[in-house]
């Protein structure tokens, strides 16, 4: 028998970054691909599940003109870039037969519908894959704080954040070969250590609601399901 999944409801939070595959900005469409066909496989593990991507892929692209632009409209800028990474996530999971709802936090209704908690935990009751665009819908939150706080919203059992490493590490591993991994941290550990998982405003609403994080790579083939059923290599905040 496969292993039991250990959540019934989860978020999954991917960077823009994580779509890029080896370019240095925009979206590898095998790379797409490759992920969405990993959510697919944990839907089918009669898992619900819901998505924040984050924008830096396009954004990056674009960054050398915001330099000049004022903190609010690049701080839209990007959100507006994280519509355009869910719809591509959106389209590719639909390709793969998996039902999907971008919902944006800034309405948009010609391409996406609006953000509602009510009609999104529905989404989720019917089998459908639900992505969170737009961030919170305001400036100055990146798109951690804004997965923290849709997984409260929507009452998920975790945070999934899908990096481009294993786990939580004292220093970046790819430039510090003696870098400590750790299995498990407190949020205040996170918070004392100023360690880099996720900004302190998502981890500070995590801690008061009680909602576990864990951080795996989302380059490891078949990692995301491994990490549901308590497989993999991950590193477990709470």
């Amino acid at each position: 028998m496969p292993p039991k999944p250990k959540y019934q409801r989860l978020l999954l939070k991917l960077s823009g970054e994580a779509l890029m595959g080896d370019g240095a900005f925009g979206l590898d469409p095998a790379t797409v691909e490759r992920i969405s066909m990993e959510i697919k496989t944990v839907h089918e593990m009669n898992i619900q599940v819901c998505l924040v991507i984050g924008g830096g892929n396009i954004f990056r692209g674009v960054s050398a003109a915001a330099s000049s632009i004022e903190r609010t409209s690049a701080d839209y800028m990007g959100m507006l870039a994280t519509v355009m990474n869910a719809i591509a996530v959106q389209s590719a999971l639909e390709r793969a037969g998996v039902h999907t709802r971008v919902q944006s936090a800034i309405p948009m209704s010609t391409v996406c519908e609006p953000y509602i908690r009510r009609r999104a935990v529905r989404h989720m009751e019917k089998g459908r894959v639900v992505i969170f665009a737009a961030g919170t819908g305001n400036p100055f939150f990146t798109t951690d704080t804004a997965a923290a706080l849709r997984a409260v919203e929507t009452s998920c059992d975790v945070l999934l954040k899908g990096t481009q490493v294993d786990g939580v590490y004292s220093a970046d591993p790819k430039t510090t070969q003696d870098a400590t991994r750790f299995e498990t941290l407190s949020y205040q550990d996170v918070l004392t250590a100023n360690l880099k998982v996720m900004d302190t405003t998502a981890i500070a609403l995590a801690r008061e609601n009680k909602l576990p994080i864990v951080v795996f790579s989302i380059h490891h083939p078949g990692g995301l399901a491994q990490v549901t059923t308590g497989g993999g290599r991950f590193t477990t905040i709470e």
